[in-house]
């Protein structure tokens, strides 16, 4: 076995011994999971949650754990103090505490966690570090939970007592201690076998954590299987593969909703395209000059930034606009980007109601996200209400068509999101391929470039803003060229 074992490993344990074993043994199998922003997310809470109790003594990392070790034991000699990342070792199993509470000989232990509920994880990994606490002999006297208060709202200063939940859950965690006992002694076990745990794929692949060896683990199975099947839950899928129902042909002779079928059929047969025209018309249809075509990016924060937000509240802070004024009119670009380090949804709001005429027709897609943006703006700034719900009654969904599968192709995969019907519609154009934008290619690295546009020099800066434009614009670019799409399919009607 490598190392100790550490509160982060015992968790990876408990969700699957395999993907464990594989990450201490053959890390190079590992794929890449997005799980950046909730990485940085703990970091800002946990900073921020250790005030919580007031001044305390921090234990910084130190790639020599004894240092780490060595300075918990010297402050531990105090009889009251806050020490945030107090460090312990028994048995070779290591913990830091995110903050530990000493008063005369008990000790209180308080996990900090960026979610805004208490996951069973959360309780293995507190139960964990209460159980290395105990062998120790320390006397723990409560074991709790810190977790973010979604009801929350922010005026003013931050309230950390407001802004926090804390859940005392020292009898859960007592209750547990043999079962992590128990536990540590299975995987250190399965971590000492020269041989890969034997570990049928189920549930735990993908809960609590995404686990980055699925495609290892799946490699065996055919390659169009049950886990391509865009819409279906997880759970029915793994359900599924316990029965033996595997593949696509597995899949077409079991009871299964039609939309999984029709993914199943055109990928295996390679069927024409269903293209309903009189539905694409009846929707084109509804549609009117001048035509707008709009896309909000948004970032989200666990600990609000500005008055009146919450925690994880979207925060809008950029538009595309691409209009159309009247029929066969030139097409024209409008946009909106804050700079870093402010609040921007004032300034964005009021470049918005001078692009967005009143009583237009805005196109968007997957309209629900943009109408809730700008719900949230009208309610937020009164003056601005009425034009702003003018906007938010007028939008129209170009997802519609593609999302009722009146139009459908194979290449779109059983999905019905831009970025899969834009390359089954256009295959062949670069100028709308993501992949050959500069350092933003989805939502998320747009969202984390701009929270994080502010610790960055200016000439970086500028080249951060000059690629999220870049990326915002070809979201609504590539809108206009969907209904264009859509249109000559209308024409073909016409002629």
């Amino acid at each position: 076995m490598k190392d100790n074992l550490s509160k982060s490993k015992y968790c990876n344990g408990l969700q699957c011994q395999k993907m464990l074993w594989l990450d201490t043994y053959k890390s190079e199998l590992k794929e890449e999971v997005n799980n950046e922003s909730v990485f940085d997310n703990g970091i800002s809470v946990g900073s921020l949650a250790k005030n919580l109790f007031g001044s305390h003594i921090d234990i910084e990392f130190n790639n020599d754990l004894n240092v780490m070790l060595r300075k918990t034991e010297k402050y531990l000699k105090e009889d009251k103090i806050v020490i945030t990342e107090a460090s312990f070792l028994y048995d070779n199993n290591f913990c830091s505490v995110d903050i530990l509470v000493k008063n005369g000989d008990d000790l209180s232990i308080y996990e900090v966690k960026s979610s805004t509920e208490i996951k069973d994880i959360y309780v293995e990994d507190l139960a964990y570090q209460v159980f290395v606490l105990k062998k120790l002999g320390y006397n723990i006297s409560s074991s709790s939970l810190v977790y973010i208060n979604s009801n929350y709202i922010r005026y003013g200063e931050l309230e950390l007592d407001k802004l926090f939940n804390i859940e005392d859950l020292t009898e859960i965690i007592n209750g547990k201690l043999n079962e992590v006992e128990n536990n540590i002694k299975k995987i250190k076990s399965s971590l000492l076998e020269n041989k890969e745990p034997t570990i049928d794929l189920g549930i735990h692949c993908v809960t609590p954590y995404e686990c980055p060896f699925f495609k290892y683990c799946t490699k065996s199975l055919p390659l169009k299987n049950v886990f391509n099947i865009r819409g279906m839950s997880n759970s029915k899928k793994f359900n599924l593969y316990k029965e033996g129902i595997y593949s696509y042909e597995d899949l077409l002779n079991t009871k299964i909703n039609d939309k999984y079928k029709q993914q199943i059929e055109f990928e295996l047969f390679h069927k024409e395209p269903v293209i309903d025209k009189n539905k694409i018309k009846e929707f084109l249809d509804t549609l009117s000059y001048p035509l707008y075509f709009l896309d909000f990016e948004t970032f989200q924060q666990p600990i609000p930034l500005y008055d009146g937000v919450k925690p994880y509240m979207q925060i809008p802070f950029q538009y595309s606009l691409h209009y159309i004024e009247k029929e066969n009119g030139k097409l024209e670009h409008k946009e909106f980007l804050a700079e870093a380090n402010i609040d921007p949804r004032r300034l964005l709001v009021e470049s918005l109601v001078k692009d967005i005429p009143k009583n237009v027709c805005t196109l968007a897609y997957n309209m629900s996200f943009e109408k809730t943006v700008i719900k949230n703006l009208a309610y937020l700034y009164p003056d601005l209400r009425e034009h702003l719900m003018n906007i938010h009654d007028n939008i129209k969904d170009l997802m519609i068509p593609f999302y009722k599968r009146e139009y459908y192709t194979e290449e779109m995969y059983g999905s019905y999101s831009i970025k899969y019907v834009l390359p089954a519609l256009f295959p062949s154009d670069d100028a709308l391929n993501y992949h050959n934008l500069d350092l933003i290619h989805n939502g998320s690295e747009a969202m984390n470039a701009y929270a994080n546009l502010g610790n960055l020099s200016k000439e970086e800066q500028m080249k951060v803003r000059k690629n999220l434009l870049k990326y915002c614009e070809l979201d609504t670019f590539a809108m206009v060229k969907i209904w264009e799409k859509l249109q000559e399919q209308m024409d073909t009607i016409k002629n």
